[in-house]
């Protein structure tokens, strides 16, 4: 998953960078003193070993400060010279010293490890596996110790081992815990995109629906105060103009398969109830066609059926190219329809009948 990747990414360079910081601090904050005091045979050994793990150290650092993987070569290498600084570290221990104050590897080790390992959990337990078992080979094989000898030891390796593999556990449940917040996160983020894109749509329906009864309302107010006369042919022209586009703008929020075909038809209907004879003829496929773009396209028959006098035909027309819709009716009074940048109308008269035509190019759009 996206964000599981994305948690691993986080976590593991976060954590890598702590434990930069803890096996800096172990090496030259703990382990200098014990490699200065104690008797060391021979002593350069012991001094080349703790200089192959701070060079290991640094080696990391350099990607880990970076917030970078670190390259599988540089895994491999500082590995075995981890392990192999460990054995020599301890073959020149002090005599019964194992696990003890002079043994500074033993614990060091394992956060060099981990800084290594972090995301190979398998191979990160192979190798402290490894490392463990080396010490206790070389601790039997040095000395017999005593009961005494065996549980101090023991206990000094349990603990150690404990705290340094606590760090695995913890880096899986913060690893978990950040997909989950980065999983509520792309939720929430997905949630305000919805509502913002519903806000947005509300914006623009209650812009066209306050200009549309820019229109209406003042007509109505007309009527009410009987400033027109409804018997006036002109103000039943109004009253049937405002409907039809009351009607179209009603049927523009509608969930249907064909948008542009219904609102056409929402404006026919209007039409014939106020008793005009219209006719319907849709050729083409639907085609996807934006809602500014069908108000455009619709603009015409509106303005044409609402001063129709007896009849009309409507047609739309789809195609690969563009989008036509077409109007002709018998009309008492002219007929005034703007066109735009998107949609180009065209006018033709033909006695007193109007025919009106919109083409959309969909290519071009």
């Amino acid at each position: 998953m996206p964000e599981s990747r994305a948690a691993r990414d986080h976590v593991h360079p976060t954590m890598r960078i702590a434990l930069l910081c803890i096996t800096g601090v172990v090496q030259f904050g703990l382990c200098v003193w014990p490699l200065i005091e104690y008797e060391y045979q021979p002593r350069w050994v012991a001094v080349a070993a703790f200089t192959a793990l701070a060079l290991v150290t640094a080696a990391c650092g350099v990607w880990v400060v970076r917030r970078q993987p670190i390259p599988a070569v540089v895994v491999v290498v500082g590995t075995a010279v981890t392990l192999g600084a460990s054995a020599g570290a301890t073959r020149v221990l002090p005599l019964g010293q194992h696990f003890g104050t002079p043994d500074w590897s033993f614990g060091l080790v394992g956060w060099h490890l981990l800084l290594l390992l972090l995301d190979r959990v398998p191979v990160l337990l192979t190798a402290m596996a490894v490392h463990l078992t080396a010490s206790v080979g070389q601790f039997l094989l040095a000395v017999m110790p005593d009961r005494a000898g065996i549980g101090a030891a023991g206990i000094v390796a349990f603990g150690t081992a404990s705290i340094q593999l606590a760090v695995v556990p913890i880096s899986r449940m913060l690893h978990h815990r950040t997909r989950q917040a980065m999983s509520v996160a792309a939720e929430q983020e997905q949630l305000i995109t919805r509502v913002m894109a519903v806000e947005q749509w509300d914006r623009e329906q209650r812009t066209v629906f306050a200009g549309q009864l820019g229109v209406t309302l003042p007509l109505l107010a007309d009527l009410a105060d009987g400033v027109l006369d409804p018997r006036d042919d002109d103000t039943r022209r109004r009253c049937s103009l405002a409907a039809t586009q009351l009607r179209r703008l009603f049927a523009e929020n509608d969930e249907v398969p064909d948008p542009l075909v219904h609102e056409v038809t929402a404006c026919v209907d209007e039409a014939e109830r106020r008793g005009i004879e219209v006719s319907l003829a849709v050729s083409g496929a639907a085609v996807a066609v934006p809602p500014d773009v069908r108000r455009e396209l619709t603009s015409p028959v509106v303005a044409t059926l609402a001063a129709a006098r007896s009849h009309a035909r409507v047609s739309v027309l789809r195609t690969h190219e563009d989008v036509r819709v077409a109007v002709m009716a018998d009309v008492g009074t002219d007929v005034v329809t703007a066109a735009s940048a998107q949609v180009v109308v065209d006018c033709d008269t033909y006695g007193e009948s109007v025919r009106m035509e919109a083409r959309w190019q969909t290519r071009s759009s």
